[in-house]
C-alpha cells in the first residue's frame, strides 16, 4: 500500500473517496463543512433527516455528490465532542478506513488529522491513520492454494486544509509507514506455520533483513552456543530434530562509542511444552511462541527505515521445544552461561531459559538499556487479558519510558510488581534456583527468574502472551508490539 500527504481543499480533490468526519452533536468537522458549502447542504441535510447521527464508527457513503470532485464522501461518526480523545481517534479511523476499503476504492484521502485530539499532534494523527489503514488492508494468504485477490484501496492519502500542517503530516506518514512495515514482517513471520517457520528459516529471514537494509547479521550455531556454555538455551532444544539459532544483529544509526539498545526475542518457533506436554486443545496456536523474536525482527526494520541516530542490537534465539528420547526432564539441573545452575521443575517454562543465556550475552555490548519481549506466561494473560502487555523493570526510568512509549503508540503496557519476596518462590534444594516457582503469580516469578541475569545492566522486559495473537475467528499475530518498541527508540534517538 502507498501512503502520501495532500494539502488541498477536500471539494477540489480529485479521489475516488474522501472521509471527513461528524460529531454526534452533528457538528460537522472543518473539511465537511467545506464539503457542505459546496454540495448546497447536503451534508447537513443527511444529518437533519436521522440518515447520519454521528455516532462514534458509524459511517455513511455518499456517490457523486453535486459540487465536489471525489467520487465518493465517506462520513464517518466521530461521536461525543467531548469525549473525543486517542482511543476515539483510532476508532473512527479504523471504521472509516475498513467503510472505504468494502466499496472497492482504489485510493482515499482521508481528512481526520485535523481533529483535535488532546495531548497529540498532526504527527501523531498522521501516523495512527496509516496503521489503521495498514491494518485493515494486510492478509496473510501465503499458504493458500488459491489467493485471495488483492485488495482494491492501494493508496491512502493523510490530507489537510491547512499548509501549516504539511510538515507534521509528512513526518507522521513517514513514521506510520516504517512501523506498520515492521508489523507486518512481524505478522507474516507469526503466522506462518512451524514446519515452514523453523529456526533455520527465522535465522534466514534475519539474514535476509540485514542485506536489504544494510544491518550487521551473525547467526551462531549449536557448536557456538556449547562453546559459550549456553546450557539453558541448549537444554530446551534437546528433544528436536531442528538445531538451534541464535541470531545477532546490528544497526549503527549513532557512533561507535555510543552504547546501543539491546531488543532481545524469544523464538520459540513451537512450543508442545517439552515432556510436560501441553493439552492438544490449542496447541496449534503454538507457531505464535516467536511472536517475540518476529517483534525484534519488525522493530529493527522499522528503525532501520527511519534512520534513526541510534545504536540497536537484536538477539533472537530460537529453537523448539519437543518431547522426545533425548528432551530435557523435569528435575533435570543444568548450567547457565551465567554460571549460575537452575533445576527445571517444568518443561513448559522453558522460554526463560533461552531468555537467560540471551540475557547473559548481551553484556558483552555495554548496553544503555535492554528489553526482552516473550510471549512468556499465561498467567499473564489471567492477570491483564489482551488489552496490555506486562511490564517488568529494574529501573524505574526504564519503565516511565516503556510505558510512555505504549501510551503514545496505543501499544500500551502495564507494570507488575518485582519485589523480592517473589524471588523465594524460585528456591531449590538441587540448584541454585528453579525455573519455576508454581501457580501464584507465575508472570512475576517467571520476571524474578529472568532478573537473576540481569544485574549488570537496565533493563525491562515485556511479556506479549496476551497482546501478540489473536484467537477465534480473527486468529492471527498482531505485530505487536512493534509500535511500542518503535516509538521507545523513536524517542530514545531524539534526546
Amino acid at each position: 500500500m502507498e501512503f502520501s500527504t495532500k494539502i488541498a481543499t477536500p471539494e477540489k480533490l480529485q479521489s475516488a473517496c474522501v472521509v471527513v468526519g461528524v460529531y454526534e452533536s452533528r457538528k460537522l468537522s472543518r473539511a465537511a463543512e467545506a464539503l457542505d458549502r459546496s454540495t448546497r447542504g447536503q451534508l447537513r441535510e443527511i444529518l437533519r433527516t436521522g440518515d447520519m447521527e454521528g455516532k462514534a464508527g458509524g459511517t455513511r457513503m455518499l456517490y457523486r455528490a453535486r459540487g465536489v470532485a471525489a467520487e465518493r464522501i465517506l462520513l464517518v461518526g466521530l461521536g461525543k465532542e467531548k469525549e473525543f480523545g486517542q482511543r476515539q481517534y483510532r476508532d473512527c479511523a479504523r471504521a472509516a478506513l475498513s467503510a472505504v476499503r468494502d466499496t472497492g476504492a482504489r485510493d482515499a484521502c482521508v481528512y481526520l488529522a485535523e481533529l483535535p485530539v488532546p495531548g497529540q499532534d498532526a504527527a501523531w494523527k498522521a501516523r495512527q491513520l496509516v496503521l489503521a489503514a495498514a491494518d485493515v488492508t494486510y492478509r496473510f494468504d501465503r499458504m493458500k492454494s488459491k489467493k485471495a485477490e488483492a485488495g482494491a484501496l492501494a493508496r491512502v492519502s493523510v490530507s489537510a486544509s491547512a499548509r501549516s500542517e504539511a510538515a507534521a503530516l509528512e513526518r507522521g506518514v513517514r513514521e506510520g509507514r516504517a512501523i506498520a512495515a515492521g508489523m507486518s514482517l512481524a505478522r507474516d513471520l507469526g503466522n506462518l506455520p512451524a514446519n515452514v517457520c523453523t529456526p533455520t528459516y527465522l535465522a534466514e529471514s534475519a539474514a535476509k533483513l540485514g542485506k536489504e537494509w544494510k544491518l550487521a547479521v551473525e547467526v551462531l550455531e549449536r557448536k557456538d552456543m556449547e562453546k559459550l556454555g549456553m546450557g539453558t538455551l541448549l537444554s530446551v532444544t534437546r528433544g528436536s530434530h531442528q538445531p538451534p539459532k541464535f541470531v545477532v544483529l546490528r544497526y549503527s544509526g549513532a557512533g561507535k562509542r555510543e552504547r546501543p539498545v539491546v531488543l532481545v526475542g524469544k523464538g520459540i518457533t513451537f512450543d508442545t511444552g517439552g515432556i510436560s506436554l501441553k493439552p492438544a486443545a490449542e496447541m496449534d496456536e503454538m507457531k505464535f511462541d516467536m511472536c517475540g523474536a518476529a517483534s525484534v525482527l519488525g522493530t529493527l526494520r522499522a528503525v532501520a527505515e527511519l534512520k534513526l541516530k541510534l545504536n540497536v542490537v537484536g538477539l533472537v534465539p530460537t529453537c523448539e521445544n519437543m518431547p522426545g528420547g533425548a528432551a530435557t526432564k523435569p528435575g533435570d539441573v543444568v548450567t547457565s552461561m551465567s554460571g549460575q545452575t537452575v533445576e527445571i521443575l517444568n518443561t513448559d517454562a522453558e522460554g526463560r531459559l533461552i531468555l537467560a543465556d540471551a540475557l547473559t550475552y548481551a553484556e558483552r555490548f555495554d548496553p544503555q538499556a535492554v528489553v526482552d519481549i516473550a510471549t512468556l506466561t499465561g498467567a499473564c494473560v489471567i492477570a491483564l487479558g489482551h488489552v496490555c502487555s506486562g511490564l517488568f523493570t529494574n529501573k524505574d526510568d526504564l519503565a516511565r519510558e516503556l510505558q510512555s512509549a505504549g501510551a503514545e503508540s496505543w501499544d500500551r503496557a502495564w507494570p507488575l510488581p518485582l519485589w523480592d519476596e517473589y524471588q523465594e518462590a524460585l528456591k531449590s534444594n538441587f540448584a541454585d534456583f528453579a525455573n519455576i516457582g508454581g501457580r501464584p503469580a507465575g508472570s512475576v516469578t517467571a520476571a524474578c527468574f529472568l532478573s537473576r541475569f540481569t544485574r549488570k545492566y537496565d533493563w525491562a522486559h515485556l511479556d506479549i502472551a496476551g497482546t501478540a495473537w489473536k484467537s477465534g475467528r480473527e486468529k492471527g499475530a498482531t505485530g505487536r508490539p512493534v509500535p511500542l518498541l518503535t516509538t521507545f527508540l523513536m524517542k530514545r534517538a531524539a534526546v
